[in-house]
């Protein structure tokens, strides 16, 4: 037996509890993901999640320390160079990484300290 995986339904990321506003303008604002309805048993938990194309990132609050972590979403992008301006201009501090053949890729950090990937396959 084996298992075939397809693809991606989400990426969860977790930020503090009461902070859903900061996660909203980082992730609805700047990333411009359309905020989308969560299931009414799932509301009473926080949160919130957001979609862009057909990439889901579901937003849960917990008590968490404010630590680096490598947990991360990697997001393709269509322009690279273009999105790596576009952080600079919100003054979003870059985080590059180390290369990968075929693949132009850095990082930056959401208000929480999740590391967010970005990439274009060149």
């Amino acid at each position: 037996m084996s298992i075939e995986i397809i693809g991606l339904d989400h990426i969860q990321i977790c930020v503090p509890i009461g902070e859903e506003s900061i996660a909203r303008h980082f992730y609805l604002d700047l990333l411009q993901f359309t905020e989308i309805e969560k299931p009414e048993n799932l509301k009473k938990n926080g949160g919130f999640w957001c979609k862009a194309g057909t990439i889901s990132v579901h937003i849960g609050v917990e008590k968490i320390e404010k630590s680096k972590s490598k947990r991360h979403p990697a997001f393709i992008v269509s322009d690279i160079e273009a999105t790596r301006r576009y952080f600079e201009e919100n003054n979003v501090t870059i985080k590059e990484e180390i290369p990968i053949p075929g693949v132009s890729r850095f990082s930056c950090f959401d208000p929480f300290l999740n590391r967010i990937e970005f990439l274009e396959y060149i």
